[in-house]
């Protein structure tokens, strides 16, 4: 099986409620990992209302509590909005309750909007230099201690953590490159500077302790069902939440709707094309040659998944699906 992950935002469905999205990701994570999927991880959003994943740590600790075997882990901890110092205790904690399963990938994005993030005390005006010191700091809170260090994380200090950079431009893969770090790239929402991203990251890439040669995890939308058509038809309410947000009105994840596509303005249609462009809509089939493709174009070494359906039995069997075309690549 090729490999494959889960990246889940603990969906909000339209008339439900986070607990309801949380009991959805228990069981969508302990699915996953039966399935043979290799990390289960979730993003970080402020005031989305149709996002539940703010608490981003816990629903980690949550996810790793009723699993196994299957990698856990943040994609990603927005780190503008923490302290490195308070995130490499928070993930030193995961890491020693749930030893050789935890991932931690990094993202500069403020994962809401601009009151929100300044509600989180972030600093809208920061030094566009601030991050990456913040992700170097981090990772020294990883390290063994040194004589006379006045600040250590503990729990964190001496714990080998893998540490992810995710992007969707080339700022990110510059900065994994130079510190040697694994890559992950936002191509299932904001593809447009994919190729150059990646060619960039392993042109310059640095071999590290931490990592020997590039490693790149990309993005990949995948609505799957039995048929074609209903396939189609559960990632109308992706493509619904998307246009909701481009117009400035975000809305919990709605029902699908029969042609939705044909409704759209054409500018709007455009919209949804390019952000479905690195997306398997279909039956399992279908989704394999899709992932075949991509992979052909991208040489990625893995993929992360992501199925934003509004019913739950249905994005169960979309996992399922999604398995077995990576089966048979």
């Amino acid at each position: 099986m090729f490999p494959l992950s889960v990246l889940d935002l603990s969906p909000i469905n339209d008339g439900s409620t986070a607990a309801e999205s949380f009991r959805h990701t228990r069981e969508l994570a302990q699915h996953c990992e039966r399935l043979g999927f290799r990390r289960y991880w979730m993003a970080e959003h402020h005031g989305m209302p149709g996002v539940a994943s703010a608490a981003t740590s816990l629903l980690i600790q949550m996810v790793a509590s009723v699993t196994e075997r299957i990698r856990v882990g943040a994609g990603g901890i927005m780190l503008p909005n923490h302290s490195p110092l308070v995130i490499a205790e928070q993930f030193g904690t995961l890491e020693s309750l749930f030893p050789g399963r935890i991932d931690l990938g990094l993202g500069r994005a403020p994962g809401s909007d601009s009151p929100t993030s300044r509600a989180l005390r972030r600093d809208l005006l920061t030094d566009p230099e601030a991050f990456p010191r913040d992700v170097v700091e981090l990772l020294h809170y990883f390290d063994d201690p040194e004589p006379g260090q006045a600040v250590i994380a503990v729990p964190g200090a001496g714990l080998n953590i893998p540490v992810w950079i995710l992007g969707s431009s080339l700022f990110g893969a510059q900065l994994a490159a130079a510190l040697g770090l694994p890559y992950s790239f936002a191509s299932h929402f904001a593809p447009a500077q994919l190729f150059d991203a990646i060619t960039l990251y392993r042109a310059r890439f640095q071999p590290s302790e931490r990592l020997q040669k590039p490693y790149v995890m990309l993005g990949f939308n995948v609505f799957a069902a039995d048929s074609r058509e209903e396939a189609e038809y559960l990632a109308s309410s992706m493509q619904q939440a998307f246009v909701n947000l481009r117009r400035g009105r975000p809305t919990p994840l709605p029902p699908p709707v029969a042609h939705y596509r044909d409704s759209l303005l054409p500018h709007e249609r455009n919209l949804i094309d390019e952000v479905l462009s690195c997306s398997g809509i279909g039956t399992a089939e279908d989704v394999r040659e899709a992932m075949r493709a991509f992979i052909e174009r991208t040489q990625a070494d893995e993929l992360i998944i992501t199925s934003q359906i509004f019913d739950h039995d249905a994005r169960m069997r979309s996992y399922e699906l999604a398995a077995e075309a990576a089966r048979g690549l």
